[in-house]
């Protein structure tokens, strides 16, 4: 029951970012974890360069997971990004089990923010 409400979940987010921000173009896990850093940041019109974009994914999972307890938002540097600190060690998992992790700490994100319902 509960992995069909996240998949529920999960493909009506990904829909409605794709038809907002992609053109109806299918938005993978990855783009939606970027779009979650770029927006964290607070800098949605800027232009980033490659590392910066490994830092907004860095942003994003660390934003994501740290209601799981794994990280914790510690500050933000004179140039505006976030920092965080990991407080525990992040599970191992398989391939899948960290995708329907993402996924549900995604869908988690999105309906704090009435993103979604």
């Amino acid at each position: 029951m509960r992995d069909e409400l996240l998949k529920t979940r999960w493909e009506s987010l990904q829909k409605k970012l794709s038809d907002q921000f992609a053109d109806g173009e299918q938005m993978d896990l990855d783009a939606i974890i970027y779009m979650v850093g770029v927006q964290e940041l607070g800098k949605p019109q800027a232009k980033f360069k490659k590392d910066d974009k490994i830092n907004l994914m860095h942003i994003a999972i660390c934003t994501l997971l740290e209601p799981y307890g794994f990280y914790e938002f510690d500050f933000i540097d004179e140039e505006g990004w976030p920092h965080f600190t990991n407080t525990s060690k992040l599970p191992a998992l398989k391939a899948g089990e960290q995708t329907v992790l993402m996924k549900e700490a995604l869908v988690s994100y999105f309906l704090k923010r009435e993103y979604i319902v």
